[in-house]
């Protein structure tokens, strides 16, 4: 069926908006500015090595995103064994913590002073609660002073690259919200009845998260869409409140597309700076004022059969720059070619410009080799054989003092285009992950299909944090009425 509704952005969000419009007989057309589809759940590919960026596990319990990565990949899912350590002071520590292991490798009286820590901090908190502004204090009154600079402080600075003291407390609670250092100690003491810390494996597939998309893309387009890669978006026409036409360029062509839907997923700093006419002075203000992270990946061809088994390692020791490194054939063995190899991605959390990100490829990979043999991951004679590097812009939305203000100021504006929604981390500037992204490009579909969804609560429902039992969810869920499958007719 013909008609104008506009995707930006082949992420998660956007492909899978696509893709759900697709399967009610709509024909979306995509664009995307990058020349691999998947965002930052793409799969890089380097001399037949391929690799994540980031690390996606595929585990929900969303059953509409469960359904989704079924119906497009089918059978192509491998289980994978979740294993993750964190080094700090020369040592592993399991992750999530274990007790004896802790207890082993802190020493009694470390661990003990982090149990006092803790008790003390309960007695404020029980008597006089506060409500906590920033990181470091929501940590801090949660599991005391002593276990914060032990496991959150160092690493989330290098992650965010600013003091825990500016990160906004809304972070903390979105993504460690429920955790309990008492429900911990007793789950570790006397086992669990909550399923979802049973959870040793997950989905993966065969080939990286970018083989989900890739073939979700190549469903899109079997049914009639168009999916423009390296396709900019530079201006969004508008009039008495709804978006007329997208201007896009590719290469040295100029795209002039009618709109009339538009699910955008690409950053709203750049969606409110592309408006024509220009947004009011304040929406642009807010606009220069969201900050993100930025990443790179340094890859890391090793000479060696295997190094260590854990899918990924957080680095907390504050002497190393790398914040944490994955190894890819303990994802799946076909993301190495050669049997005999070891493929890793070494991740630099950074902002652009800054000395991480302005080194050039060949002394990063010199870097990313000497702090692997300084973890001492790596036993002495083996040769790191080959390397590259992928720098990811605006991975992260930063959650600063005043992220809450601007993002406010510019989210106000957007709504009041009555044909515009805008799904994703990038396009929400809210830290979210793969299945959350999913589920927005989902319903937002669906508005466009006659359902009333509010984009802006999915990630602060129980579900996103593994609250809810898969029965509470799925009455939660619905297929598309017979109102919403009608109006796919009038689009």
């Amino acid at each position: 069926m013909k008609n104008h509704t506009i995707v930006i952005g082949a992420g998660p969000a956007g492909l899978t908006a696509a893709y759900e419009l697709s399967k009610q007989g709509i024909q979306p057309t995509v664009l995307e500015g990058a020349n691999k589809v998947g965002g930052i759940s793409r799969t890089e590919t380097y001399k037949g090595y391929r690799f994540d960026i980031g690390g996606h596990r595929f585990f929900t319990k969303i059953t509409d995103v469960q359904r989704i990565w079924k119906e497009i990949l089918g059978d192509e899912f491998i289980q994978v064994p979740r294993l993750s350590r964190i080094y700090y002071r020369n040592k592993f520590f399991n992750y999530p913590l274990s007790i004896p292991n802790t207890l082993k490798n802190l020493g009694l009286v470390d661990s003990a002073l982090i149990g006092l820590s803790y008790l003390k901090a309960l007695v404020p908190s029980k008597l006089q609660p506060r409500e906590a502004e920033n990181f470091e204090d929501w940590v801090s009154d949660r599991f005391g002073k002593r276990l914060y600079r032990t496991f959150f402080k160092t690493y989330t600075e290098k992650v965010w690259g600013m003091p825990c003291s500016e990160i906004q407390a809304e972070w903390a609670a979105q993504r460690i919200k429920g955790l309990s250092l008492r429900k911990a100690v007793t789950d570790a003491i006397f086992g669990s009845s909550d399923a979802k810390t049973l959870i040793k494996e997950f989905d993966y597939p065969l080939y990286g998260p970018g083989m989900m998309w890739e073939r979700c893309t190549e469903i899109i387009e079997a049914n009639g869409s168009q999916v423009h890669m390296e396709t900019r978006v530079t201006r969004v026409e508008h009039q008495d409140h709804r978006i007329t036409k997208i201007i896009a360029q590719r290469g040295d062509k100029t795209l002039e597309l009618e709109a009339d839907q538009v699910i955008s997923s690409m950053p709203v700093t750049l969606l409110a700076r592309c408006m024509d006419p220009p947004a009011p002075e304040a929406v642009l203000t807010a606009s220069r004022s969201l900050k993100y992270r930025d990443f790179l990946i340094v890859s890391l061809i090793v000479d060696q059969a295997d190094l260590f088994p854990d899918n990924w390692i957080y680095i907390h020791s504050p002497e190393f720059k790398v914040g944490r490194i994955q190894n890819f054939k303990n994802w799946s063995p076909a993301m190495v070619p050669d049997a005999s190899k070891t493929c890793l991605g070494m991740e630099y959390f950074c902002s652009e410009g800054d000395e991480i990100w302005a080194m050039d490829d060949q002394a990063l990979i010199a870097l990313a080799s000497r702090e692997i043999a300084g973890l001492g991951l790596m036993a002495q004679g083996v040769q790191v054989e080959d390397g590259t590097v992928i720098r990811q812009r605006k991975a992260y939305p930063v959650y600063d003092a005043t992220y809450k203000d601007n993002l406010e100021t510019i989210r106000s504006y957007l709504a009041t285009f009555e044909n515009l929604q805008t799904v994703g981390r990038n396009g929400m500037h809210r830290y979210n992950n793969q299945d959350h992204s999913m589920m927005s490009g989902l319903l937002a579909a669906r508005n466009l299909l006659g359902g009333s969804h509010d984009l802006w609560n999915i990630n602060t429902e129980k579900s996103y944090h593994e609250d809810y039992s898969r029965e509470e969810w799925n009455r939660q869920q619905q297929d598309l009425s017979p109102a919403e499958k009608a109006a796919a007719i009038a689009l």
